[in-house]
C-alpha cells in the first residue's frame, strides 16, 4: 500500500490569505473545492495569492533558510540561549554528535517546502480549465509567477539537500529522490518561462520578468560553481545568463531599479535613531519595496494564533538575547557574529556599522549570562526593533517592541520586516562576475555607495565584496560553496573561544565535517522513515 508522505500533504481546503498589502484580502474559507474553483480569472488571482502565501509560510517553519544560511557560514555562529537545545550548534558544526537527537532539525522546513510547491503545482495543473477571457498575457503572467515561486522553493531545497523528490504535479506517490540535474532542469525551465512571459511592470509583492532573470543568474552561478560545469544543465550558457542581468540594468529607465543612495537606509534598524528626548525613534529607512528590491518575501503585522501567519516569525531569533537596546529589540540570540567579519571591513566602509551591532563599540551593556556563543557582535540588518511609548497610567515613556507598539499580537510572531531575496546590487555584482564589458563600472558603483574608492575588478575581489555587501542576507554560505567544497570548508573551519553563559567555551568547526557532507544538510529522519527507506540520508549524516 502506498504511504502518504508528509512532503506530499494536500490541503484539505483552499486556504488563501493576503501576503502583501498590495493583494486582495480574502478570509480563509472551506467552501472552495476543485469542483467550483479554478474557473475564472478571479479564481486565478486568488490562487496565485495562495501561492505567494505558501512561499511566505516556508520560512515560518523550522530553522528558516535565511537564518540557517548564516548559521552555517563563516559570518556567524549558531548562538541562541545558553540553556536552549543544541540544534543550531549541531548544524553550525556539521556534527550530529553535538546533538544526536536532532535528526529532525529540518523536518518542518521539508514539510513547508512541499506544501508551498503543492499550491503552485495545483494552479499550474488547472490552468487549462480556467476561462481566461482570451487574455493570453494575463494567463502567461499568472503561470510565470507560479513557476517562479516553484523554482524558488526547489532552488532552496536542492542546495540544502541536493537529492529531493521532484514533483511537478500534485501526487501522493512514494517517489525516490531525483538527481540534482533533474531538479535544476525544472528550476531552469520555470525561470526561463518566467523571464520570457512575466510582467515587465514593477508591482510590490509580485515577481516579474526581471526578478526571474536575476534569480536565473544566481542559479547559473551556483550550479556551474558547485558542480564545476560550463553551463546550466545544457539550457543556459554563461553569455545567456549575463544577458539576462544586462537586460535588468538596461531596464532601469522604465523599472526604476537602482541602488538606494545610502546603504544604511536599506535596513530598518540601521536607519533608526532614538529621539533626543527619548520619546520615540526617527528613521531614514528607504521603505519596503524600495528601488533596490527586485524580489522580497513579504510580511505583515497581522499574524495571530488563529491561523493568520503572515508575520515574520524568524526575525525574533536574531534579536539580542532577551534585551532591548533601543532602537534594537529583543530576541533569542541566534547568529552571533564572528569578530573576524567585523574586523575585515575596510575602515571607511559604511556597511560595517549598518550591518553589525557591536555591543562594546556602541556602548551597549549586554548581559551575556543567558547567551550561547557570545562574541560581542550580532547582526543589525535583520533584527527586531524597539521604541519608546507613553505609558498612560504612569505618564512615563517605556520601551516596547515596535511590532507590539503598532498592534501586533506579540513580538514573536508580529515582526513585519520583509526578507529581501534579490537586490539590484546583486545584479551588478553578478554581471561583473560573469564578465560584463561594464564589469569595472558595476563593481565600482557598489563600492562607491559604501563610501569606498575604486578597486580592480576580479573574481577574488568580487567574492570579497559580496561578503560585505550581502552579510546576513543568506548568501555568503552559498557563495563559498560555489567556489568549491574545500574552499568553503577551509574558510568556515575555526577554533576559537566564545562564551556560553559567560563561561569560556572552545568553539571548533572542523573542515572535514563539512567536506564529508559536501556542504549538504541532513534529510529529516521522519521523512526517511515515512518513505519506508525509499528516501536515503545524505553522506556523512548517518
Amino acid at each position: 500500500m502506498k504511504k502518504r508522505l508528509i512532503y506530499m500533504l494536500a490541503l484539505t481546503t483552499l486556504l488563501f490569505s493576503a501576503c502583501s498589502e498590495s493583494f486582495l484580502d480574502s478570509e480563509p474559507t472551506t467552501s472552495l473545492t476543485d469542483g467550483n474553483f479554478y474557473k475564472t480569472k478571479k479564481d486565478a488571482e486568488l490562487a496565485i495569492v495562495g501561492c505567494y502565501d505558501g512561499v511566505q509560510a516556508i520560512y515560518n517553519n523550522g530553522i528558516a533558510f535565511p537564518v540557517l544560511s548564516e548559521v552555517v557560514s563563516d559570518n556567524c555562529f549558531g548562538g541562541t540561549g545558553n540553556t536552549d537545545g543544541l540544534n543550531y550548534r549541531m548544524l553550525d558544526q556539521f556534527d550530529l554528535q553535538v546533538s544526536p537527537g536532532d535528526v529532525d532539525a529540518l523536518n518542518n522546513n521539508w514539510i513547508a517546502y512541499y506544501k508551498s510547491i503543492y499550491r503552485c503545482n495545483v494552479l499550474l495543473q488547472k490552468m487549462d480549465q480556467i476561462d481566461w477571457e482570451d487574455d493570453t498575457d494575463y494567463r502567461n503572467e499568472i503561470e510565470a509567477q507560479a513557476r517562479f515561486l516553484r523554482a524558488f522553493a526547489y532552488f532552496d531545497m536542492v542546495r540544502l539537500w541536493e537529492r529531493v523528490p521532484l514533483l511537478t504535479e500534485p501526487s501522493d506517490e512514494n517517489i525516490p529522490q531525483s538527481p540534482a540535474d533533474s531538479t535544476y532542469t525544472v528550476i531552469t525551465k520555470d525561470l526561463m518561462f518566467a523571464a520570457e512571459n512575466g510582467a515587465e511592470s514593477v508591482e510590490p509583492g509580485r515577481v516579474n520578468k526581471w526578478a526571474a532573470k536575476a534569480l536565473l543568474g544566481r542559479v547559473y552561478l551556483y550550479y556551474t560553481g558547485y558542480y564545476a560545469k560550463s553551463d546550466l544543465v545544457g539550457l543556459v550558457s554563461k553569455s545567456e545568463a549575463l544577458q539576462g542581468l544586462e537586460d535588468i540594468v538596461s531596464s532601469v529607465g522604465t523599472t526604476g531599479y537602482g541602488l538606494v543612495p545610502e546603504y544604511k537606509n536599506l535596513w530598518p534598524a540601521a536607519a533608526a535613531t532614538v529621539n533626543d528626548d527619548m520619546t520615540g525613534i526617527e528613521t531614514t529607512y528607504a521603505g519596503k519595496d524600495n528601488m533596490e528590491t527586485l524580489f522580497a518575501v513579504k510580511y505583515n503585522i497581522t499574524s495571530n494564533y488563529d491561523g493568520d501567519t503572515d508575520g515574520n516569525h524568524w526575525l525574533v531569533m536574531l534579536g539580542a538575547r532577551g534585551q532591548h537596546f533601543t532602537p534594537y529589540g529583543k530576541g533569542w540570540g541566534a547568529c552571533t557574529v564572528l569578530p573576524s567579519l567585523y574586523q575585515a571591513y575596510e575602515t571607511d566602509d559604511t556597511r560595517k556599522v549598518a550591518s553589525v551591532i557591536a555591543f562594546s563599540e556602541e556602548g551597549l551593556d549586554f548581559d551575556n549570562s543567558d547567551q550561547r556563543e557570545y562574541t560581542g557582535y550580532t547582526n543589525k540588518k535583520y533584527t527586531p526593533m524597539s521604541t519608546y511609548v507613553l505609558d498612560t497610567e504612569t505618564g512615563e515613556y517605556v520601551v516596547k517592541d515596535v511590532a507590539e507598539a503598532n498592534g501586533a499580537v506579540n513580538f514573536q510572531i508580529g515582526q513585519f520586516q520583509d526578507y529581501v531575496v534579490m537586490r539590484y546590487a546583486d545584479v551588478l555584482l553578478m554581471a561583473a562576475e560573469l564578465g560584463s564589458s561594464n564589469a569595472q563600472s558595476y563593481f565600482d558603483q557598489v563600492r562607491e555607495r559604501a563610501g569606498l574608492t575604486s578597486k580592480a575588478v576580479s573574481k577574488e575581489n568580487i567574492m570579497t565584496e559580496r561578503r560585505f555587501e550581502f552579510a546576513f542576507e543568506g548568501l555568503r554560505y552559498w557563495d563559498l560553496m560555489r567556489q568549491g567544497g574545500s574552499v568553503a570548508a577551509s574558510t568556515i573551519a575555526v577554533s576559537t573561544t566564545v562564551q556560553d553563559g559567560g563561561v569560556d567555551f572552545q568553539k571548533v568547526i572542523s573542515a572535514s565535517d563539512i567536506t564529508s557532507k559536501r556542504g549538504l544538510m541532513l534529510i529529516p529522519q521522519t521523512q526517511i522513515s515515512l518513505s519506508a527507506g525509499v528516501l536515503t540520508q545524505n553522506d556523512g549524516w548517518n
